[in-house]
C-alpha cells in the first residue's frame, strides 16, 4: 500500500482569538464585538448549510471576520451586514471548493496507480503542473464566469441556483459554464499537442562516458 502525504489543510495548528488581531485605531473592540455576536452564528449556520461541513464552516466563519478585523468597515444596518458577509463568504465557498477539486483530482490520479507501484518524481512533478494550469486557467476567466464554474461543477449546484446566487439568469449561467468547459478542453488540447520534454539520453561524448 502506498502512503503518499500532500498539503492538504492542517487544521492541528490554533487558531488565534480574533480579538487578539484587532489591531489600535482600525477598528473598534466594542464594534467589532457587537457585529460579531449579531452575525457571526448566522453566518456559520448559512455556511454549514452551503458546504455541509461544520468544520468547514467554523473555519470559513473565523476567517471571514479576521478579514473585517484587517479591513474593517461600518455598517449601516443589519440586513446590510449580512448582505456583506455573505457575498465575502460566498466567494470563500468557491476557493475552498476549487482547491478541494485541485486537491481530489490530484488523488485520484494517486489512486488509479497499481498497488505497490509509486507515481515517478516526474510523473507527479507532470500531473502537478498540469493541475496548477487548470487553476490558473479558472483564475484567469472573468470573476462571475470562474464563480459559476466552480459552483456548478465543484460545488454541486444547479445552474438555478448558482444564476439565484449571482444575480443572473439561467440562461446566463448555462453559458458561463459553457465558456469555462470549452476552456478546459482548450487546455486539454494544449497538453496533448504540446507534451512536455522527456529525458533525453546521453548521447556519446556525454559528461558521465568522459569519467567526469
Amino acid at each position: 500500500m502506498i502512503i503518499i502525504s500532500i498539503p492538504i489543510e492542517n487544521r492541528a495548528t490554533p487558531r488565534p482569538s480574533l480579538l487578539e488581531c484587532i489591531v489600535p485605531n482600525q477598528v473598534s473592540r466594542s464594534e467589532f464585538e457587537s457585529l460579531y455576536c449579531h452575525h457571526h452564528g448566522w453566518l456559520q449556520s448559512w455556511l454549514h448549510r452551503r458546504l455541509g461541513s461544520a468544520a468547514d464552516a467554523a473555519d470559513l466563519a473565523h476567517d471571514a471576520f479576521l478579514r473585517l478585523i484587517q479591513v474593517p468597515r461600518r455598517f449601516g444596518s443589519a440586513p446590510e451586514a449580512r448582505s456583506y458577509l455573505r457575498s465575502m463568504a460566498n466567494g470563500m465557498c468557491v476557493d475552498l471548493w476549487r482547491r478541494r477539486n485541485i486537491e481530489q483530482a490530484w488523488l485520484d490520479t494517486l489512486a488509479a496507480q497499481p498497488e505497490a507501484v509509486a507515481p515517478s518524481a516526474e510523473h507527479q512533478a507532470i500531473v502537478l503542473e498540469a493541475l496548477r494550469e487548470i487553476d490558473a486557467m479558472l483564475r484567469t476567466l472573468p470573476p462571475k464566469v470562474g464563480r459559476a464554474f466552480v459552483m456548478a461543477v465543484a460545488g454541486d449546484m444547479t445552474h438555478k441556483e448558482v444564476a439565484r446566487e449571482l444575480n443572473v439568469s439561467t440562461r446566463t449561467i448555462t453559458t458561463y459554464v459553457a465558456q469555462a468547459m470549452l476552456h478546459c478542453l482548450q487546455l486539454e488540447a494544449r497538453l496533448v499537442v504540446t507534451p512536455r520534454p522527456a529525458s533525453q539520453p546521453r548521447g556519446p561524448g556525454s559528461e558521465e562516458e568522459a569519467g567526469c
